[in-house]
């Protein structure tokens, strides 16, 4: 049907009319509510880039795997949340659709759980839907996995440094990479502990033993006595890798919690070498669940479950020496790569713990003595003691050891459990308090001993088998002498008095720690007088242990597994030694702080794909934008400044050459 001219006299747009009555609005007015109207719409089209999630916790990616599709594909597929998986998660969903699979919780459940008063709590509750999984190595040692989103800077004692030239110019890193990737960090992450009296005291007493020079407040690993950064803000609340989430896009990124991967998925067909192109993953309903690589050759699984899950889920995915997959009837054996689980290393830590006459704050690790001899001494002290949690840990560690009966393997170790016994017929059951004490603790750098882990069975719920060989070189053995040396000098020190009781012997001290079971180890009546077996028999771990996937033997300088396409370890299980006096910063500049080895390079690749060859950082995207939103907009407003009369007083002509205008000017 034919329009009529008088259709034509009245232009509708929603809440507008335009008329040619003397009741019309301006056309002035009409240009400011269209730029009010195209900032909306610009803002709704570009939420992904303005409005990532501002506060941790409040994620509307993160959700339980029982709500997850039974098949879904992504670019990048991430197998654990941990300090390194949220750090990649952050940085590749700007820029790709992103799955993170996570087998444990959120620390956001119970944020008081993280604070530093109940640091030893969280890290004993060794339940089993708990943060921390106890595991007890080949060697008795007591040892912990995270199984949180976070990782281990969930259970930490929260230490933050990082690692030193020597180690960057080895591992062949770009400096300015690694540079950078410390500072995205630190701006989330990191801070300046409030040093008090027994911290200070420790300061001042390193000083005094000889540990020059004084380097104060500093991130970087430098020879002397320094204080580091922290994760625990001035309030002592914790700030984990689960933070850098907030800079994640949540368009493309899905995080899914107590998601327990099985195996990845490879493929041969018309390959000359195997390919991952997904995983098979299993809710906490023991419902499985698939997903599977986009159909772009260069997306990737990446492999961050940590130096005990990484080299496991390889094994149990058909990666790995062929002989003992074979013997666990592993099918298919995709692979065969005998170093997957070789070269695992774990600091031995040894600490001598100090009662004393006064009060004590609670601190954890704030000031360290970086040695000469390579060795690092810190201290923390307040601990709070309490018989409950310390019953529930070692009936923990009873239970443990019952289990592993079920699935020895042909080296696993047989240990006693009466100094457990004993133990705790030594304290009263009442006892709860933050005791008036501090521990000061030695970590041998390295190590140079080595060790392996294997599996015990194809349950990828249950601890594999490891032997880390704590002191089989006597270098390493050496170096613990020499940092409880230091230790002893620091407690004789003037600086220390006020926080050892004056009648106090270091022999006593000594015995004091060989009192409680630190460990599964035999004790020797001649440890308290022989620093070499003391060490021996009083080793403990700090959780800094790595290796199963290192580089140059399972992995290449750019983390892509060895004869396997479209797959990367990404994680502390790539390291040959463990970095500066704590791995964690390291473990957290994974995100792009090597060569073309991390998710800088991979975040360019795909940037290049997709866009042009230069790669540009989402903040850089937004100020672009918002500077053409800008220029078009004031255009806009400059083109029409003549038009600015009644709509009364314009054609219809005119009035649709501003809209032409305006719709050609917003595009972005």
């Amino acid at each position: 049907m034919a329009i009529s001219h008088s259709s034509h006299r009245n232009i509708h747009l929603p809440c507008l009319v335009f008329s040619r009555s003397r009741y019309s609005i301006s056309l002035f007015l009409y240009v400011h509510i269209a730029q009010c109207v195209t900032i909306c719409i610009c803002i709704l089209l570009l939420k992904p880039l303005f409005f990532y999630p501002r506060e941790a916790g409040y994620y509307s990616f993160t959700k339980d795997a029982k709500l997850a599709p039974m098949f879904a594909r992504f670019d990048y597929i991430i197998i654990g949340g941990g300090t390194s998986g949220c750090a990649l998660a952050a940085t590749l969903s700007q820029n790709a659709s992103v799955l993170v699979l996570e087998r444990g919780g959120s620390p956001y459940e119970n944020p008081a759980a993280t604070d530093i008063g109940n640091f030893a709590t969280t890290l004993s509750n060794t339940s089993p839907k708990s943060w921390s999984q106890l595991f007890i190595s080949e060697d008795g040692v007591y040892n912990t996995r995270a199984r949180v989103l976070g990782g281990g800077s969930v259970l930490n004692a929260g230490f933050y440094t990082r690692a030193g030239d020597d180690y960057v110019k080895e591992a062949e890193w770009e400096s300015g990479e690694v540079e950078a990737a410390y500072e995205w960090v630190e701006e989330k992450v990191a801070f300046q502990p409030p040093v008090m009296g027994w911290q200070t005291a420790l300061k001042d007493g390193l000083l005094e033993a000889g540990e020059f020079p004084y380097n104060g407040f500093t991130y970087d690993h430098i020879n002397g006595t320094k204080i580091g950064a922290t994760i625990f803000d001035q309030a002592g609340h914790r700030h984990t890798a689960a933070n850098l989430l907030e800079h994640a896009n949540p368009e493309t990124l899905a995080v899914y919690l107590h998601a327990t991967v099985h195996k990845i998925l490879f493929t041969t067909k018309g390959r000359p070498r195997p390919k991952a192109y997904g995983v098979i993953f299993q809710d906490a309903n023991g419902v499985l669940h698939k997903a599977e690589l986009a159909k772009i050759a260069t997306n990737e699984v990446i492999l961050s479950a940590g130096a005990i899950g990484s080299p496991q889920l390889l094994m149990l995915s058909g990666v790995g020496p062929m002989a003992h997959l074979t013997a666990h009837k592993i099918k298919p054996v995709v692979l065969d790569h005998p170093m997957v689980g070789q070269g695992m290393g774990d600091n031995p830590m040894n600490a001598i713990f100090i009662p004393s006459p006064t009060p004590v704050e609670v601190s954890l690790i704030q000031v360290v003595g970086i040695t000469k001899h390579n060795s690092y001494i810190e201290g923390a002290s307040g601990v709070i003691f309490s018989y409950s949690w310390t019953r529930n840990y070692f009936d923990g560690v009873l239970n443990y050891l019952n289990e592993m009966q079920t699935s020895r393997t042909n080296t696993s170790t047989t240990f006693s459990t009466q100094s457990i016994t004993d133990f705790f017929k030594s304290i009263h059951p009442l006892l709860s308090a933050t005791t008036k004490a501090g521990l000061i603790l030695q970590k041998v750098a390295g190590p140079v001993s080595r060790g392996h882990l294997e599996l015990r069975n194809t349950n990828p719920n249950d601890n594999p088998s490891v032997r880390f060989n704590y002191y089989q070189e006597p270098e390493d053995l050496k170096k613990c002498v020499e940092g409880i040396t230091t230790i002893i000098k620091v407690i004789n020190s003037k600086a220390f008095a006020k926080f050892k009781y004056p009648d106090g012997t270091i022999h006593g001290l000594l015995d004091l720690i060989l009192s409680i079971p630190t460990n599964l180890r035999p004790r020797h009546v001649t440890s308290v007088f022989d620093l070499r077996q003391f060490c021996i028999d009083t080793v403990m771990t700090i959780w800094h242990y790595h290796g199963g996937c290192q580089v140059g033997r399972v992995v290449d300088k750019n983390y892509k597994v060895l004869g396997i396409d479209g797959l990367r370890v990404i994680d502390g299980s790539t390291f040959l030694k463990s970095p500066g006096t704590n791995p964690q910063a390291t473990v957290y500049g994974t995100k792009d702080s090597s060569r073309e080895t991390t998710i800088y390079h991979l975040w360019k690749e795909r940037n290049n794909r997709f866009h042009s060859n230069s790669v540009r950082p989402p903040v850089q995207i937004i100020k672009d934008i918002s500077l053409q939103l800008r220029s078009k907009l004031f255009s806009l407003d400059r083109e029409t400044t003549n038009l600015r009369r009644p709509v009364t007083l314009q054609t219809q002509q005119q009035q649709q050459t501003f809209l032409s205008i305006w719709f050609d000017r917003v595009q972005v």
